[in-house]
């Protein structure tokens, strides 16, 4: 793909979250240029979960109809004790009738539907092999220079979006290597891509495990019987030692507790979690987007649907600036509001998450936990389960409302207060809406 038209936009990293957002402002008739280090896609299946709010995203993209095709809707998410006894659930096929019920799709495929629509937008191009090394911006225009196989060159654009991931070059050239706010967690996760049966068990699509040591997460994510498998494992062992230990962990609290010869490893992931937030996701004529502006633990799929919502709302304030509605302060209000919901809702619900597989005593769970005594509400209140599963929407937020405005209301703090009156309309739910995303 090539243009001949100087990009208005450059776009670093071409990964879903670079892609999607190169592909809304290519569809736009914005010309935009993708660039990323490495020579290809990343084939890694990664997360899988599209919770209701970036699903809307991907519906505006025009892939939502891929997605689904390809991938499938869950049916439910449960809690369980390590017996595999049912502690609680919710049931999704009460959300049949949304346009943008949750789909399941490993990240690579997703990459590779959007670089399939982005490749037939003549206002776009992607450059390969394209290495940052260094960043520059003044009034008019930003730069990054760029090491390529032909050497190094400066690439320039009137806007520079850094969608290059948790080890962003962009957000680390803005605020210095070190400069990520926020925590590792002590916790070693190890995700695992499996084919298993657990159809004798009579398991969920999504299940959640609650035990002070075997304590994970299995989902389905194909239609061919693959599952994504991730689990707590001790700290500070290598990779060799952890997968020596895979057989007898699976052993211990698959159900049916299975011998390697009845499961198939097809991927095997050691990682270290955490929960960042970057100091601000705009700086003049450079803006931060999903994990290159933050980063949360897997478990409620917040990381991937926040990061995709991200995008929609960066796409937003773009498209105003482009077309003469609104001014680059607008970007100050993306920052701001999308900090803010890192901050209020990501953050906090993924940590409740991953905290009560592990945190508490399984045999007072429903005793104890309020979020299960909520959920167990919602298996016999189906309006309150629909409310409670669309309280993850709370992560939106309309940026087009700053269009054609006074400068008085492109001001952070009336975003800011905006913000919070959305937040306020259903904080009970809202707070609780970890069990609507499954895992990234």
């Amino acid at each position: 793909m090539s243009t001949p038209q100087k990009p208005w936009a450059i776009i670093v990293g071409a990964g879903p979250s670079g892609l999607l957002l190169g592909l809304m402002l290519a569809k736009r008739g914005i010309p935009v240029q993708l660039i990323d280090k490495s020579d290809k896609l990343d084939e890694q299946p990664r997360a899988t979960h599209y919770g209701p709010p970036a699903m809307t995203e991907l519906r505006r993209a025009g892939v939502a109809d891929d997605l689904r095709e390809q991938g499938f809707q869950p049916d439910g998410v449960c809690w369980r004790k390590l017996d595999g006894t049912y502690l609680a659930g919710l049931n999704m096929k009460l959300m049949a009738d949304d346009p943008d019920r949750m789909v399941c799709l490993p990240l690579n495929r997703l990459g590779r539907i959007l670089m399939d629509h982005i490749g037939r937008q003549p206002t776009a191009t992607v450059s390969w092999s394209h290495e940052v090394k260094s960043i520059g911006q003044d009034e008019n225009k930003a730069w990054v220079t760029v090491q390529t196989p032909d050497g190094e060159k400066t690439l320039e654009a009137e806007y520079i979006i850094g969608c290059d991931g948790a080890n962003s070059q962009v957000r680390r050239s803005l605020f210095g290597d070190w400069e990520f706010p926020g925590k590792t967690w002590d916790e070693q996760i190890v995700a695992t891509n499996t084919y298993y049966d657990f159809t004798p068990y009579g398991w969920h699509d999504s299940n959640f495990i609650i035990h002070p040591e075997h304590w994970f997460m299995a989902a389905r994510i194909g239609k061919d019987g693959l599952w994504r498998i991730t689990y707590g494992e001790i700290p500070g062992l290598t990779t060799e030692q952890l997968r020596e230990r895979l057989p007898a962990k699976f052993k211990a609290f698959l159900p049916g507790h299975p011998d390697p010869d009845q499961y198939k490893v097809v991927n095997f992931s050691p990682y270290k979690i955490h929960q960042r937030l970057a100091p601000s996701m705009r700086v003049g004529r450079f803006c931060l987007a999903a994990d290159a502006a933050h980063l949360c633990n897997p478990f409620g799929g917040m990381g991937l649907t926040g990061g995709i919502v991200d995008i929609g709302g960066l796409y937003d304030c773009l498209v105003g600036i482009y077309d003469g509605v609104a001014d680059d302060k607008i970007l100050d209000l993306y920052s701001q509001v999308r900090r803010q919901k890192y901050s209020e809702v990501v953050d906090p619900i993924s940590s409740a998450n991953i905290v009560r597989l592990f945190g508490q005593d399984p045999d007072k769970a429903l005793e104890n936990d309020e979020f299960l005594k909520t959920i167990k509400k919602a298996e016999h209140d189906d309006k309150f389960a629909r409310d409670f599963q669309g309280a993850v929407n709370v992560l939106k937020h309309d940026f087009t409302q700053y269009y054609n405005k006074n400068k008085k209301d492109l001001d952070p703090e009336a975003a800011r207060r905006d913000s919070q009156v959305a937040g306020a309309k259903e904080p009970e739910v809202a707070v609780k809406v970890s069990a609507v995303g499954v895992s990234d």
